[in-house]
């Protein structure tokens, strides 16, 4: 069957992207979620069991707490608060953990530990997913059952004061809001002051039973200057200072009333070494937890370390104390030290209620509840609970019901943890099966297109697709009839949920059939290649065209960075996977040289052009020796052989040295960023630039670097737009000198620290120019078609604007990362791709290679936490989304964007220089 060109990509296109939604459709497997409880019809909560006898406790206990405060603080990491900065800044806090009436946890949030997320896990109890990452940045409506929503209707009147996402997550909650924009970060005063201002009038009142306190100043202090800046000191200070307000405030009331109240301390998640956060360090998973109630009164001598619990046990805890329903989607248990000053009977009916929600969940989500070990410890629970109750209704004081009643809290007390751990693991299961057929589409998919190329950009623009032919339909009847059975083991199987298998046996049959049919295909185009003899040909169109060794290095080089990506592992640490490719790549190309500058052939060598003869047209770059020697062979395409032995001393001596020089070069940047998830926490030369003490030294080496900047951007660009790169560099100096990363000559501290916001504005007028003049240089060029010198001139000055506005969102310890990048172009240009005359697909991987490797030399990784968000806000006064998008964006990716950039002005100076010379 013949299918045109179009038409093949369309239904290639169509099948990608039903493979790719399979994928994530395993890969995103269903929360786990329940069914029992809407937002307007609440369940009645289970009754106190009993054992022949009748119990009168049917209904919901009352509320342990008059008055609950929760002062959340953006990215409070465990040891801000119990660690030396907690002893040294948090006195009040201190003492209140190691004396005072309160319970101290060590917190562990899951992933993603970003702030919507764990909003939602503080407030019901859930395990949210990668998903919300997104939905991170304009957060909807939270339908799910949780803390907040069965307050307001139990008639709570409840008060937040902070990050607007609360306000968006339960809109019309709250009786009193003043929301504040979280995403910027170069704010840190206002953003906190504006949450304090209502703190002495609200406390003075008595018409609110909930108090949301969110303050977001520490959080953006990390992102800025990292979490050993002297700024975050003094915002824990400050911190320690308003909860000492709260708590004296709240302390007096009880005098009036006799009633306790909660202040709840806590963090959403924490911060990396970095100050950022997103992934799965120990730095930005622990976070503090503190309950602090007169009710929770210790003796003296008794020592209360911080214990290590769930974030999500947060919502069952503040469930209990407001005598409201558990969240139904909670997967977490009752933190128990809160309640273990009260009657046993109350102790066991709360840890009821607690374990009746995780069993019910257990039950909804997963079909072999009855195996599972805690579903039958919640049992054996409950009846051991139903025969105390019939004691304690007896009134039986004796021993054996106090033993028994200890007995059955430590039993329920096993129970919830057992629950909790079943529940949490079901919603980080992955549907493997439905990720394996998705994953097998794509790639049938991607390889029909690859060998399906050559045909598809011939003259006539068709492909033929053998789908007719008596072995095609064999072999597709009997991939079809083994896929299908092994559909059927698998989904009869299986003891877990599977998407694929719960699809119609029609749908399913017809997936089968799809990839039974694109496997004959590839089959079918991979025996027609090995029938032509192309298949080891690199330009089908010329079959003795044969892949040299360095072809053959980068196809490999990308086949197996592709296959890698199907670890985890490879996937965390993948900066070693191009670290290793272009350390491979340098030592091909030094092989790749000494062989043509030292090795003889058997016929006479043609002698190579001068090293600034230019590009050629692409073919290979070196071949083999019987090809050589054959020069006027029909149909073949070649650039000829090279030789270093016309260029003059030092030319030649630096084209030897260059790969030498790069593999230095490369070693040296990997010093300067740890990066990854391993070895991330090891120390490196990034920080100990950024430390307060070596201040001296980073000014010395960001001066040093932008004039490097310049001195290797220049040459190619317009008078006008070296002035502007000039005085654009100084500029960056003059921003990096304002908010305090680096000094001036003539200033020995930076005491008068701004948000830098005119010399950051001062440098984007610049780089707008910059980019401007090469604009109207790329349009004049189309104008006056003849002149390629104008749109060479051009693209290379967006290069240069691009480079310029690297340099402002760089930190200063990653400068040299930018002057190492432009210095590799500028070796590979004139000293490797030139004198080789690398054809244009090498030159073009060559530039994905180092891009991808750049990227991770700026100390980024597969990690959301290494994003700086603290870029996107560079220049800005004010929260402007699109704007803090794109230069966050940028920043991130900048290696990538720089490298692919050069290679447009590359290969378009040389083609227009090929075309340019006289035949």
């Amino acid at each position: 069957m013949r299918l045109g060109s179009g038409t093949f990509a369309a239904c290639c296109v169509v099948i990608e992207v039903l493979g790719v939604a399979l994928f994530l459709r395993g890969f995103f497997p269903t929360p786990v979620r329940s069914s029992a409880r809407t937002e307007h019809q609440a369940e009645p909560p289970a009754p106190e069991p009993s054992a022949g006898a009748s119990s009168n406790w049917t209904k919901l206990p009352p509320p342990l707490f008059r008055k609950v405060v929760i002062m959340l603080i953006d990215g409070l990491r465990d040891d801000f608060v119990f660690g030396s900065k907690g002893v040294k800044f948090m006195p009040y806090t201190t003492y209140l953990v190691e004396k005072g009436a309160s319970h101290s946890f060590v917190a562990e949030a899951k992933l993603p530990t970003v702030t919507m997320p764990r909003i939602k896990a503080l407030m019901t109890g859930s395990l949210p997913g990668f998903i919300d990452v997104v939905r991170n940045l304009n957060s909807p409506a939270l339908l799910e059952d949780n803390v907040i929503t069965q307050a307001k209707a139990a008639g709570k009147r409840i008060i937040f004061y902070g990050d607007e996402t609360w306000v968006k997550l339960f809109p019309r909650h709250f009786v009193e809001y003043d929301g504040t924009t979280s995403f910027f970060v170069s704010d840190y005063t206002e953003v906190d002051d504006n949450v304090t201002r209502h703190l002495d009038k609200v406390l003075k009142r008595g018409d609110w039973d909930v108090l949301i306190l969110h303050y977001l100043g520490l959080d953006h202090i990390g992102h800025v200057s990292g979490p050993s800046s002297p700024l975050i000191g003094h915002k824990l200070r400050e911190m320690d200072s308003i909860l000492m307000k709260i708590h004296t405030s709240l302390l007096s009331e009880e005098r009036e009333t006799l009633v306790p109240n909660l202040l709840v301390l806590c963090g959403d998640h924490g911060m990396s070494e970095t100050g950022g956060h997103g992934a799965s360090s120990v730095e930005e998973l622990n976070t503090a937890l503190i309950l602090i109630s007169s009710a929770f009164e210790r003796k003296p001598g008794d020592i209360r370390r911080p214990k290590h619990v769930q974030q999500t046990d947060l919502a069952a805890t503040l469930a209990i104390g407001l005598g409201l329903p558990i969240p139904g989607n909670s997967v977490g248990s009752l933190l128990f030290p809160t309640v273990e000053g009260r009657p046993v009977r109350e102790q066991l009916r709360f840890l009821h209620l607690n374990a009746v929600q995780l069993s019910k969940l257990l039950q909804e989500n997963v079909p072999s509840y009855t195996k599972e070990p805690g579903f039958e410890q919640f049992k054996m629970s409950e009846r051991l609970h139903g025969n105390w109750i019939r004691l304690y209704l007896e009134e039986n004081n004796s021993e054996v019901l106090f033993n028994l009643g200890a007995k059955v809290r430590r039993q329920y007390l096993d129970a919830l943890r057992t629950l909790s751990l079943s529940l949490s693991r079901q919603v980080a299961q992955y549907d493997i099966y439905s990720m394996l057929v998705g994953t097998v589409m794509v790639l049938e998919v991607l390889a029909l297109l690859l060998l399906s190329i050559p045909q598809a950009l011939s003259s006539e623009a068709e492909l033929e697709v053998p789908l007719w032919s008596p072995v095609f339909s064999l072999l597709f009847y009997l991939m079809f009839l083994v896929l299908s059975a092994l559909h059927v083991i698998v989904c009869t199987s299986t003891e877990s949920s599977c998407y694929f298998c719960g699809l119609s046996w029609l749908t399913a049959g017809g997936v089968m059939a799809l990839i039974s049919a694109l496997l004959c295909a590839v089959g079918s185009a991979l025996a027609k290649m090995f029938a032509d003899g192309k298949f080891l040909s690199k330009n089908p169109a010329h079959p003795k065209a044969r892949w040299s060794e360095l072809d053959v290095l980068i196809l490999l080089g990308t086949t197996g960075h592709v296959l890698s990506l199907g670890a985890s592992s490879f996937i965390e640490e993948e900066h070693q996977t191009w670290y290793f490719l272009i350390n491979t790549l340098c030592l091909a190309l030094c092989h790749e040289i000494y062989r043509n500058c030292f090795l003889r052939d058997d016929c006479e060598p043609q002698q190579c052009s001068h090293v600034e003869e230019g590009f050629v047209s692409p073919a290979p770059a070196l071949q083999d020796r019987s090809i050589r020697c054959n020069m006027l062979e029909p149909h073949r395409v070649s650039k000829g052989p090279t030789s270093l032995d016309t260029l003059r001393g030092y030319e030649k001596w630096m084209v030897l040295a260059s790969p030498w020089v790069i593999l230095t070069c490369c070693r040296l940047l990997r010093s300067l960023n740890q990066t990854g998830v391993q070895w991330a926490h090891r120390p490196d030369l990034g920080h100990w630039l950024t430390s307060s003490d070596h201040k001296a030294e980073l000014s010395v080496l960001a001066a040093l670097s932008l004039i490097l900047i310049f001195a290797l951007v220049q040459r190619r660009c317009s008078l006008t737009s070296k002035v502007a790169m000039a005085l654009g560099l100084l500029g960056v100096y003059c921003y990096r000198a304002a908010i305090g990363n680096v000094l001036f000559p003539w200033q020995r501290d930076s005491k008068d620290i701004s948000k830098g916001v005119i010399e950051a504005r001062f440098v984007h007028v610049f780089v707008l120019g910059i980019l401007f003049t090469g604009t109207k240089d790329l349009l004049k060029s189309q104008v006056i078609a003849a002149d390629f010198t104008i749109k060479t001139v051009g693209l290379w000055e967006i290069y240069s604007g691009l480079v310029l506005l690297a340099a402002l969102l760089f930190r200063p310890h990653n400068l040299p990362v930018l002057v190492f990048s432009l210095f590799i172009q500028t070796i590979m240009t004139k000293f490797i791709w030139k004198p080789l005359r690398h054809d244009a697909a090498e030159i073009t991987i060559m530039h994905y290679w180092f891009g991808q490797a750049f990227f991770y030399f700026q100390g980024n990784s597969n990690s959301i936490a290494t994003v700086d968000v603290s870029a996107g806000f560079v220049g800005l006064d004010t929260y402007m989304e699109v704007p803090a998008m794109f230069l966050t964006a940028f920043a991130t990716f900048a290696g990538p964007v720089l490298w692919a950039s050069h290679l447009v002005s590359f290969l378009s100076s040389e083609t227009s220089r090929h075309k340019g010379r006289p035949k």
